[in-house]
């Protein structure tokens, strides 16, 4: 059975990191380790600030029917 969960983990020490390797192994999991810069923190910071406006209520919904002249085309 495939699944489309994804998870992140945040390891903070090399002991950490050898930990999760090590049990991935164990349980054949296919993993990856991504060696990159994290996302720019303005990036995030507006993304959280959009997460908190959809939670609160604060979005605008457009109907199928007037999506066309919600983007004005």
């Amino acid at each position: 059975m495939k699944t489309q969960d994804i998870f992140i983990a945040h390891p903070q020490t090399s002991e950490q990191v050898s930990a999760l390797k090590a049990f991935m192994e164990a349980l054949k999991i296919k993993f990856e380790i991504a060696k990159g810069k994290s996302y720019n923190p303005d990036f995030v910071n507006k993304i959280e600030e959009s997460r908190e406006q959809a939670k609160s209520g604060k979005v605008t919904r457009v109907e199928k029917e007037n999506l066309k002249e919600f983007l004005g085309l």
